[in-house]
């Protein structure tokens, strides 16, 4: 059994919740107010956090990134109703681990609650591949001292890569872990994400880091 702290001012979806939650054999704690709700954070013991942004008090951007700043490590999704791009990086930006907008059905949100659980201990603390170095707590990607700007897809695939330094992964492996919650993920996805990655990461007249595996896939070495 899991313990996991929902912040949620919409009472109506925080029950519904709830009580899917209880059904799945988690043990859950509700409240509707960012300061209360960053109190129970910070003096609790979680192993997931589910977070709306536009709450009373503070908002999820400023809970999560007073958590991460605290240290804390629980994984924490996001919900919201905004879709757009720069608001899913902030959120990712403030330390959120997975990011679900509204409206959205209680079954995705246990599906992703499973597999932020199934994640193991070691995906907190740094990683370092070549001049690259991962920074796991505050969820950023830096090389030679300055943080990359990526979109969340492409820091997701970034940082699985980077945890597997020297391996080979093929297209469909990098989508059932990478793209696991999206409906319909491709093969040309992979590829246009591998293609901006680099954009970023790689010194100009030199080999890229994320090589390309004939009939394989991708593998991202230490050059």
């Amino acid at each position: 059994m899991s313990k996991i702290l929902l912040i949620e001012d919409d009472e109506e979806l925080s029950t519904t919740v709830a009580k899917w939650l209880t059904l799945e054999r988690h043990a859950v704690e509700v409240t509707s107010d960012g300061l209360n709700g960053l109190e129970r954070i910070l003096g609790g013991d979680f192993d997931i956090i589910v977070c709306d942004v536009n709450l009373p008090g503070i908002d999820g951007f400023q809970i999560c990134r007073r958590y991460r700043d605290a240290g804390g490590q629980t994984p924490i999704i996001l919900l919201t109703g905004k879709a757009q791009i720069q608001d899913k990086e902030t959120g990712f930006a403030s330390g959120a681990d997975d990011y679900l907008t509204k409206p959205f059905s209680v079954r995705e949100l246990c599906a992703r609650i499973r597999a932020l659980l199934r994640r193991p201990d070691t995906y907190r603390g740094s990683v370092t591949v070549g001049k690259l170095h991962l920074d796991l707590t505050a969820r950023k990607i830096i090389k030679e001292g300055k943080p990359l700007s990526l979109l969340p897809v492409d820091y997701a695939l970034l940082e699985f890569l980077m945890r597997h330094p020297g391996e080979t992964f093929s297209t469909d492996t990098l989508i059932s872990r990478v793209w696991a919650t999206d409906k319909n993920p491709t093969v040309e996805a992979v590829r246009s994400s591998v293609k901006r990655i680099r954009k970023v990461i790689d010194e100009p007249g030199l080999e890229s880091m994320i090589e390309t595996v004939n009939k394989i896939g991708y593998r991202l070495n230490k050059n």
